[in-house]
């Protein structure tokens, strides 16, 4: 990643974590919230590649267990995530165009291994084995994080 788009991504990474812990996560619905986090973290891996969606994940899981007092849940699931998002390949990674519809079914299946793998770690550390878990935070947010997804690839003008 050349240093232009290193220090812009770092800038974003940091604008992202802070609108996700003051706005985002106060913004629930029946206890679910969206994830702008994961979204930036697959968006990096989409465009550069694996090394930078870990590297964002990592940076910015961490970031997220510090506000959310989780130490180390997002970080491992945030980067696992960003380095599968870099496996898949792109011949032009900068051209990358999402539709809509693409972004709505992407950011829901993404959303929901993210989620899935969250509550799985959250449920074996805490020992809760609660309905919540699977409806709001694992179910309810994926929705709501590809909601997220469409509403901003629609505000992009495509």
């Amino acid at each position: 990643m050349p240093l232009p788009a290193l220090i812009r991504s770092l800038v974003y990474g940091v604008g992202v974590v802070l609108v996700q812990w003051l706005l985002l996560g106060r913004l629930r619905l029946w206890g679910a919230y969206p994830d702008a986090v994961l979204l930036f973290v697959a968006w990096l891996g989409l465009r550069y590649g694996r090394r930078a969606g870990s590297v964002a994940g990592f940076v910015c899981g961490f970031a997220i267990d510090v506000v959310y007092d989780t130490w180390g849940l997002h970080m491992l699931v945030k980067t696992a995530v960003g380095f599968m998002i870099g496996l898949f390949p792109s011949s032009e990674r900068e051209g990358t165009l999402l539709l809509p519809r693409q972004a709505l079914v992407g950011g829901l299946l993404l959303a929901l291994v993210h989620n899935g793998l969250l509550v799985l770690l959250l449920s074996l550390q805490t020992g809760v084995r609660d309905s919540f878990l699977v409806f709001g935070l694992w179910i309810g947010s994926a929705f709501y994080t590809a909601v997220l997804a469409t509403a901003y690839t629609i505000a992009r003008g495509r």
